[in-house]
This record gives structure tokens, sequence and C-alpha cells, in this order.
């Protein structure tokens, strides 16, 4: 990857970390662990982004 991004790119690679955190702990007690795991999680490894 280049070392100088474009801004509109940079901005959807920090868009995509922040979409892959895991559920909140709060979240999996307020729903009794019904959402205890997130369907969109991403591994660097296995799925890409195209950005």
């Amino acid at each position: 990857m280049a070392r100088n991004k474009p801004t509109a790119k940079k901005r959807r690679l920090i868009k995509a970390g922040k979409q892959k955190r895991a559920v909140p702990t709060w979240v999996i007690a307020k729903t009794v662990g019904k959402f205890r795991t997130h369907p969109k999680r991403r591994s660097w490894r296995t799925r890409k982004i195209k950005a």
C-alpha cells in the first residue's frame, strides 16, 4: 500500500477499523446474551476491504 494515502481512502480505512470492534459487554448484558457476536465482524486475514 502507498505511503501517502488519499484522504477519502484513509477515512474509509478508519471507518472499517472502527466497525471491526466486538459487541460491547453492556449490550450483551442488556439483551440477555441474544447479541453476543457481530454478524459483520471482519478478520484482516479472511475478508478484505474494498477501499
